[in-house]
């Protein structure tokens, strides 16, 4: 006679039948984990399938102009949209990766519907109350999630901006606070703003601080 074990089911493969459960799928994506100044950002988008957006690609890939464009037809076309971040101070504290994690997990409890699973880019999850699938380079192959790598984009370039009219002399419209030539002359000219990142190694430097 057949053994009770083999004449059932295993539990595992109702694991992987409600993995992928149908429902509503979220896109998470970063930006801002190199840069030595400014908040890390992370969005979260559940895309709408009959007001599909044309043009969605990894944000690196896109022109400004192409992506400020897809910023507002994402926000008015999708389902709903999340965006959050991890502040200066967060990132000083717990590290980066820690305030990435932090920041995605913040975007996705932001939104109005919950996900039946989360499809995050890159290799790393965050803590999470629903299933959810990491995707190495997902920014650029999974259209939620390059919804999420533009608003995340986007919103972080402006706050750039917004803080280069606060601290014109280190040029952060330009280089969105990642350590060019032109950023690092800067430090050294200047010294550290209280939106730099005290934890990387540049701004360790310039500030004296022993790591």
């Amino acid at each position: 006679m057949p053994s009770k074990k083999s004449s059932k089911p295993e539990p595992a493969h109702q694991v992987a039948f409600a993995w992928d459960l149908p429902g509503l799928i979220a896109g998470v994506d970063e930006a801002g984990r190199g840069p030595l100044a400014g908040p890390v950002v992370a969005a979260a988008v559940i895309l709408d399938d009959l007001n599909p957006i044309a043009g969605l690609n990894d944000s690196k890939k896109l022109s400004a102009a192409r992506r400020e464009k897809l910023f507002d037809e994402i926000r008015a076309k999708a389902l709903c949209c999340s965006i959050a971040q991890a502040s200066v101070e967060e990132i000083d504290e717990i590290n980066i990766l820690q305030a990435t994690m932090l920041a995605m997990r913040r975007a996705v409890e932001g939104l109005r519907l919950k996900p039946a699973k989360v499809l995050v880019d890159g290799n790393r999850l965050p803590v999470l109350d629903v299933l959810a699938e990491a995707i190495v380079k997902g920014d650029a192959t999974v259209p939620a999630i390059s919804a999420a790598s533009i608003l995340a984009k986007v919103t972080r370039d402006r706050w750039c901006a917004q803080l280069d009219q606060q601290y014109p002399q280190y040029g952060f419209a330009g280089h969105k606070g990642y350590g060019t030539a032109e950023h690092l002359a800067a430090l050294q000219a200047h010294g550290a703003c209280p939106e730099h990142r005290k934890t990387f190694a540049p701004v360790t430097q310039v500030l004296g601080v022993t790591r």
